[in-house]
């Protein structure tokens, strides 16, 4: 789960982030709620990698699927977008435990 979910987060992060300026020029959003809400859910989703071994992770990375989803109401590319995100995220949760273990393994065999 460490490898892909915090692959799939700090990707989704910065695609957050280029969306504020589509919020801005094309939705007609306000400068100060797109930067603050773009930052916002961007820093929430680096504090998840952080905690990405802990159980509250997953959990915690369904409720910014969420937002990022929500932000097609805004952006409607989003709706695609976070859609395609969300994808990732459940199967970063679905095999993630298993690509780790396999790369603890391929690192204890190398050394």
């Amino acid at each position: 789960m460490r490898v892909l979910g915090s692959s799939v987060l700090a990707l989704e992060a910065i695609v957050i982030l280029l969306a504020i300026p589509i919020a801005v020029n094309n939705a007609n959003v306000n400068a100060g709620l797109a930067i603050g809400v773009g930052f916002g859910v961007a820093f929430f989703m680096f504090v998840i990698i952080g905690i990405i071994t802990k159980p509250i992770a997953i959990p915690l990375g369904w409720i910014v699927q969420g937002f990022a989803i929500a932000s097609g109401f805004i952006v409607p590319t989003m709706f695609v977008v976070g859609g395609i995100f969300a994808i990732l995220w459940y199967f970063a949760v679905k095999n993630g435990t298993r690509v780790d273990r396999a790369r603890e393994l391929g690192e204890a065999t190398e050394g």
